[in-house]
């Protein structure tokens, strides 16, 4: 297969236009094992020039670390890199101060304020491109939410409004409030259940579709049949996805997409992702890591060109429901709007 060295846009609601693959950065400040500032560095930078113009983060990650990092990145690149950066960053998870992972949703109007003004402060800029809420509190009104979100528009300090792992009944609600942006979910192989009515309404109401977790937190790269390859600290450790005989059964999944990559000179990783990037052009998959060399793999999916039938098979291969294991434990499944 032959990679195109410049990277296809995709849009976002109605005007929102990034690279048709953004980054992830959660993983550059917690939940995977502790990361070496250097390869911080190195890793903002190479996003930036390789192209990728969608960057997200969260207040929440590492209670402020993850935006601060990207705000000193943003900085120091050039001009022509920073200025085709678009940067989504979220709030609505309210943690302790130590480094408990226990958390609480919080859609307070003025919560939602002060989350957003502290995180311009901490990316260096004047108004963040896609503000998501990053859970919804099902106690409080939607409707107040995105009025919040609108107001936070009309004052210029952000350009579009999101939504992360909604209901139908909420976005549709939501939308008709406040014209939603984007929504982020968690969309794989490994994980489809959006595709039944999420992802369908979205296309409906010209809503964008930012797929976290693209590779199942790295499993469907191939990289972590193991928890021998897991670092202390990295939380995969205790997900059920990766544990005992749920591991057993998704790596039997996996073997079998690996063989499919094997027959197209990909990666698993690379063929996951196509895959994905198949199934709706209002979709944009962000793949996080801490490899420039992983990256650019990344990248070079956006030019594997799978036919009709080869995504089929690879739809019949991981069936929706497949995957052993739940995708998050109790606490992490807090603010879920199933």
């Amino acid at each position: 297969m032959t990679f195109q060295p410049i990277l296809p846009t995709r849009l976002l609601g109605a005007n929102l236009s990034v690279s048709a693959l953004g980054y992830g950065a959660m993983g550059l400040s917690e939940f995977y094992g502790e990361t070496d500032p250097g390869i911080i560095d190195t890793m903002l930078m190479t996003v930036l020039s390789e192209g990728v113009t969608l960057i997200d983060t969260a207040d929440v990650y590492g209670r402020g670390h993850n935006e601060d990092i990207i705000g000193k990145a943003l900085k120091a690149a050039p001009k022509e890199e920073r200025a085709a950066v678009r940067v989504a960053t979220k709030c609505g998870i309210d943690r302790p101060k130590d480094a408990a992972y226990a958390r609480r949703i919080n859609n307070d109007p003025a919560y939602i304020r002060a989350c957003c003004d502290a995180s311009l402060s901490r990316l260096g800029i004047e108004r963040i491109d896609l503000f998501y809420i990053h859970r919804v509190d099902p106690d409080a009104d939607i409707a107040a939410t995105m009025e919040v979100l609108g107001d936070l528009q009309k004052a210029g300090k952000i350009a579009g409004a999101g939504l992360c792992e909604v209901s139908a009944a909420t976005l549709r609600r939501a939308h008709e409030v406040f014209p939603v942006t984007a929504i982020q979910s968690e969309y794989s192989l490994w994980t489809r259940d959006v595709e039944e009515d999420i992802l369908p309404l979205t296309q409906e109401l010209g809503v964008g579709f930012v797929a976290y977790s693209p590779l199942g937190r790295g499993f469907l790269t191939g990289r972590y049949k193991s928890t021998d390859n897991l670092s202390a600290g990295d939380f995969r450790l205790s997900n059920a996805r990766f544990t005992g005989d749920n591991l057993d059964r998704n790596t039997a999944l996996l073997a079998k997409v690996e063989a499919f990559a094997a027959r197209h000179n990909a990666s698993a990783g690379q063929v996951a992702l196509a895959w994905l990037l198949a199934q709706a052009e209002n979709i944009v998959p962000i793949p996080g890591t801490r490899s420039p060399e992983r990256l650019r793999e990344n990248i070079a999916s956006l030019s594997l060109n799978l036919s009709h039938e080869e995504l089929a098979t690879l739809s019949d291969i991981w069936k929706p429901g497949a995957t052993a294991g739940e995708r998050y434990s109790t606490e992490g499944m807090k603010g879920i709007n199933a």
